[in-house]
Protein backbone atom coordinates (compact mmCIF):
# COMPACT_ATOMS: atom_id res chain seq x y z
CA UNK A 1 0.00 0.00 0.00
CA UNK A 2 1.33 3.47 -0.85
CA UNK A 3 0.47 6.64 0.96
CA UNK A 4 -0.76 9.59 -1.02
CA UNK A 5 0.42 13.05 -0.06
CA UNK A 6 -1.46 16.02 -1.40
CA UNK A 7 0.62 19.16 -1.54
CA UNK A 8 -1.25 22.42 -1.39
CA UNK A 9 0.09 25.07 -3.78
CA UNK A 10 1.78 28.02 -2.07
CA UNK A 11 -0.49 30.96 -1.25
CA UNK A 12 2.25 33.58 -0.98
CA UNK A 13 5.77 34.36 -2.18
CA UNK A 14 8.39 35.83 0.17
CA UNK A 15 11.94 35.46 -1.09
CA UNK A 16 14.18 37.49 1.22
CA UNK A 17 14.18 37.93 4.99
CA UNK A 18 14.69 41.69 4.57
CA UNK A 19 11.51 42.04 2.48
CA UNK A 20 8.69 43.79 4.31
CA UNK A 21 6.09 42.71 1.74
CA UNK A 22 5.11 39.40 0.17
CA UNK A 23 3.18 38.65 -3.00
CA UNK A 24 -0.19 36.92 -2.92
CA UNK A 25 -0.36 33.71 -4.96
CA UNK A 26 -4.01 33.37 -4.03
CA UNK A 27 -6.87 35.80 -3.43
CA UNK A 28 -7.24 36.77 0.24
CA UNK A 29 -10.32 38.36 1.79
CA UNK A 30 -10.44 41.02 4.47
CA UNK A 31 -10.42 39.37 7.89
CA UNK A 32 -8.81 36.11 6.73
CA UNK A 33 -5.42 35.14 8.14
CA UNK A 34 -2.36 33.15 7.15
CA UNK A 35 1.00 32.24 8.64
CA UNK A 36 4.03 33.38 6.65
CA UNK A 37 6.99 31.58 8.19
CA UNK A 38 5.92 32.43 11.74
CA UNK A 39 4.42 35.84 10.94
CA UNK A 40 0.68 35.91 11.61
CA UNK A 41 -0.92 38.02 8.88
CA UNK A 42 -4.53 39.12 9.32
CA UNK A 43 -5.73 40.88 6.17
CA UNK A 44 -7.10 44.40 6.59
CA UNK A 45 -8.14 44.50 2.92
CA UNK A 46 -8.99 42.12 0.12
CA UNK A 47 -5.71 41.26 -1.63
CA UNK A 48 -5.87 39.77 -5.11
CA UNK A 49 -3.49 37.27 -6.69
CA UNK A 50 -0.24 38.98 -7.74
CA UNK A 51 -0.63 41.94 -5.37
CA UNK A 52 1.55 42.74 -2.39
CA UNK A 53 0.70 42.71 1.31
CA UNK A 54 2.70 43.94 4.29
CA UNK A 55 4.54 41.46 6.51
CA UNK A 56 5.74 44.15 8.92
CA UNK A 57 4.60 47.59 9.98
CA UNK A 58 6.02 50.10 7.48
CA UNK A 59 6.16 53.65 8.86
CA UNK A 60 5.50 56.67 6.64
CA UNK A 61 8.56 57.49 4.53
CA UNK A 62 10.20 54.10 5.07
CA UNK A 63 11.23 51.89 2.15
CA UNK A 64 8.97 49.18 0.80
CA UNK A 65 11.21 46.20 0.06
CA UNK A 66 10.35 43.35 -2.32
CA UNK A 67 12.82 40.71 -3.57
CA UNK A 68 15.57 42.50 -1.57
CA UNK A 69 15.06 45.70 -3.60
CA UNK A 70 13.53 48.99 -2.50
CA UNK A 71 10.55 49.49 -4.79
CA UNK A 72 9.16 52.63 -3.17
CA UNK A 73 8.43 54.43 0.07
CA UNK A 74 5.34 54.33 2.25
CA UNK A 75 3.06 57.37 1.70
CA UNK A 76 1.51 56.62 5.10
CA UNK A 77 1.84 53.99 7.80
CA UNK A 78 1.13 50.54 6.41
CA UNK A 79 -0.05 47.84 8.83
CA UNK A 80 0.76 44.13 8.73
CA UNK A 81 -1.80 42.50 6.43
CA UNK A 82 -2.60 45.65 4.52
CA UNK A 83 -2.73 45.70 0.72
CA UNK A 84 0.43 47.45 -0.54
CA UNK A 85 -0.17 49.29 -3.81
CA UNK A 86 -0.21 52.75 -5.40
CA UNK A 87 -2.65 54.11 -2.79
CA UNK A 88 -0.04 53.79 -0.01
CA UNK A 89 3.34 53.55 -1.82
CA UNK A 90 5.22 56.20 -3.76
CA UNK A 91 7.12 54.37 -6.47
CA UNK A 92 10.80 55.21 -6.86
CA UNK A 93 10.40 54.80 -10.59
CA UNK A 94 7.65 57.46 -10.65
CA UNK A 95 9.91 59.87 -8.74
CA UNK A 96 12.63 59.71 -11.42
CA UNK A 97 10.30 60.70 -14.25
Amino acid sequence: MTASVTLEPPKWLWLHAEDNVAMALSDFTKGSSIDVEGINVVFHDDVEYGHKFALREIPTGEPVIKFAETIGVAKREIRVGEHVHVHNVQSLRARKQ
